[in-house]
């Protein structure tokens, strides 16, 4: 479980884009409704983002045996909900968003597809 006071302060070294796991229903209601509340923001106070580097794990823990994923690829600096990085015990800092997005801060969405053993692996569009 995360506690929401234990934030680290923005770094000079923060990612220029941060990641979100969504499927294309969800999506899609989302564009309709022209924000995004993922469930987490009502159960856990915030919304589940990551950096490309922490995507796959995240996925391979949490979404293993779903497909048609997508990832929102998501320009911190356009949010307009309050974004902090957690310490997530035994598994580092994740950015978490607290409070709706607002979709023009999603710059790409991209297909987030599996191997052939089944595991995710991240789209070459992340890959440095």
């Amino acid at each position: 479980m995360v506690n929401p006071s234990s934030t680290a302060p923005p770094r000079q070294d923060s990612p220029q884009l941060l990641v979100h796991i969504i499927d294309a229903e969800t999506w899609a209601t989302a564009q309709a409704a022209g924000s995004y509340a993922a469930a987490s923001l009502e159960t856990e106070g915030f919304i589940h983002l990551s950096q490309p580097q922490q995507i796959v794990w995240v996925a391979n823990q949490f979404y293993q045996g779903q497909s048609g994923l997508m990832l929102l690829c998501i320009d911190p600096a356009k949010l307009t909900a309050e974004l902090r990085y957690d310490e997530v015990p035994g598994h580092g800092t994740f950015p978490h968003l607290y409070g709706a997005m607002n979709l023009d801060a999603v710059t790409q969405v991209l297909p987030f597809g599996l191997d052939a053993e089944g595991g995710f692996v991240l789209p070459t569009e992340l890959q440095v």
